[in-house]
C-alpha cells in the first residue's frame, strides 16, 4: 500500500489497497486506488480530476458486496466516516450524508424523537448503500421515507433529485445515470405521545437468528415473489453445506460464511451452487441481493 503525496484534495488516497480490509467478508483482492475524501466538497474536487474512462466503485461497510480475488481495477471511494453530516434541518427534514452508518441514523432518530426510522438498526450498511438498493429490514425499506437525494456524477456537480426520478422497487433502485448519491433527506413524523423506540427488541431478534460475529456480507438472495429465498436453500438440505471453508450457516440459511483461509472465488462458487440446487429442485431463480465485482486470478 503506498500513499499519494503530491496532491491539492485533502484526503487519502491509497493504491493497491487489500479490499478485504474493507468488506465484511474480509475478502477481495487489491483496488489500483482507494480514497477515502476529507468531505464532500474534497469528493467534488477528487472527482473533478479523475480521468474520464476510470471505473468507480462505492464502498460504505462493505457489505452486500463481494471484490473477487483479482481485486478491483478503477478507483474505490469510501464514504464511511467522512460524509457524516447529519442533522434535522428547518421544516422537520433530516439531512444524512452517504458515509453515515444506518445504524448511526437509527440512534440518532430515536434521540430526536422521530418515528418509522427504527427499521436502520438492522441494515449493516450506510446510507449510501442503502439508498442504491432500497435496503430494508424488519418490514421496512429506506426509499419510503426518502423525501429528496443530493447526487454526485462523475465531474464532481451535485444535483437535487425526486424520488420519482428513480425507479425503485424491491431490492432494487434504477440509476441510469452515472451519478451516486452523496446525501439524502428523509420525512419522518415525530413519535406519538407515550410511544418508544423498538430498535433494542429488533437487533434482540436479529442477533438470535442471524450469525452477528461472523463474516458475511448479509442477505445474500433476494426473497422470490411470494417465498423466502432461506427457506428454500434450508428445504433444498443446504444449510450448513460448504465448499471449501465457504459455508451456508447453519443459523440463517440465506447467509454465507467465510473463514480466514476462504477465497472469494470460493464464496462466488457457493452462490453458483445454491442457485443451481434451488432452480432445479424448485423451479424458482434466485436473484443475488450482494453485487460481484473485480477480476478473478
Amino acid at each position: 500500500m503506498n500513499v499519494a503525496d503530491d496532491r491539492c484534495f485533502k484526503g487519502s488516497l491509497m493504491f493497491d489497497e487489500p479490499m478485504s480490509k474493507h468488506t465484511s467478508w474480509r475478502l477481495g483482492g487489491p483496488a489500483d486506488q482507494y480514497y477515502v475524501p476529507a468531505d464532500l466538497i474534497d469528493l467534488q474536487y477528487f472527482l473533478a480530476q479523475l480521468e474520464p474512462g476510470i471505473e468507480i466503485l462505492w464502498v460504505g461497510l462493505g457489505s452486500n458486496l463481494l471484490v473477487r480475488d483479482g481485486g478491483f481495477r478503477g478507483v474505490v471511494i469510501a464514504p464511511l466516516n467522512s460524509l457524516r453530516e447529519l442533522h434535522l434541518e428547518p421544516g422537520g427534514l433530516l439531512y444524512a450524508e452517504s458515509g453515515i452508518s444506518c445504524a448511526r441514523l437509527a440512534k440518532f432518530c430515536q434521540k430526536q424523537g422521530l418515528d418509522g426510522a427504527d427499521f436502520f438498526a438492522g441494515i449493516p450498511g450506510t446510507i449510501g448503500g442503502a439508498l442504491a438498493m432500497n435496503a430494508g429490514a424488519f418490514g421496512g425499506e429506506t426509499w419510503a421515507t426518502v423525501e429528496q437525494v443530493i447526487m454526485i456524477d462523475r465531474k464532481g456537480n451535485l444535483v437535487e433529485r425526486s424520488p420519482a426520478e428513480f425507479e425503485v422497487d424491491y431490492r432494487h433502485v434504477g440509476m441510469p445515470r452515472q451519478e451516486w448519491f452523496a446525501a439524502a433527506r428523509f420525512r419522518l413524523p415525530a413519535r406519538a405521545a407515550g410511544e418508544s423506540s423498538n430498535i433494542r427488541e429488533l437487533l434482540r431478534q436479529r442477533n438470535a437468528t442471524q450469525p452477528i460475529g461472523q463474516p458475511s456480507c448479509g442477505s445474500v438472495f433476494k426473497n422470490p415473489p411470494g417465498k423466502y429465498a432461506a427457506q428454500l436453500i434450508e428445504e433444498a438440505g443446504l444449510k450448513g453445506y460448504c465448499l471449501g471453508t465457504a459455508c451456508v450457516s447453519d443459523k440463517h440459511a440465506n447467509f454465507n460464511i467465510s473463514a480466514s483461509n476462504t477465497t472469494a472465488s470460493d464464496v462466488e462458487a457457493l452462490i453458483a451452487h445454491i442457485r443451481e440446487t434451488i432452480a432445479v429442485q424448485f423451479n424458482v431463480n434466485l436473484e443475488a441481493e450482494v453485487r460481484i465485482v473485480g477480476d478473478p486470478l
